[in-house]
């Protein structure tokens, strides 16, 4: 499983944070590896340099082989919980949406 990481200008990308984000999403999703082509993960400061609730925010996009594209988006006080809540909700996308193409 290939994952890219996009930020915005008001977020330093870096080998730390690259580190960060694959742990969460192999954490989350790694069980579905075989299945899951590339996950992109953007993560975006909404206020910029004001601070606010919720001004950090994840968009993750899980590509599955032969199937359209899973994306959510979680909003959250700090980058790791914009990250941790994104990939929660892919997760559970895909448990529903895998199930759904078994027939179950």
């Amino acid at each position: 499983m290939q994952i890219q990481v996009n930020t915005d200008k008001n977020i330093a990308g870096s080998e730390e944070l690259q580190q960060q984000v694959e742990g969460v999403v192999e954490g989350h999703l790694g069980r579905f590896g075989d299945r899951i082509t590339r996950v992109e993960v953007h993560l975006n400061d909404v206020n910029g340099d004001k601070s606010g609730d919720d001004d950090n925010r994840c968009v993750m996009e899980a590509r599955l082989a032969g199937m359209q594209p899973i994306t959510a988006t979680h909003q959250a006080d700090t980058l790791e919980q914009a990250l941790d809540g994104a990939a929660r909700k892919v997760q559970r996308l895909l448990d529903t949406t895998l199930e759904k193409s078994r027939g179950y």
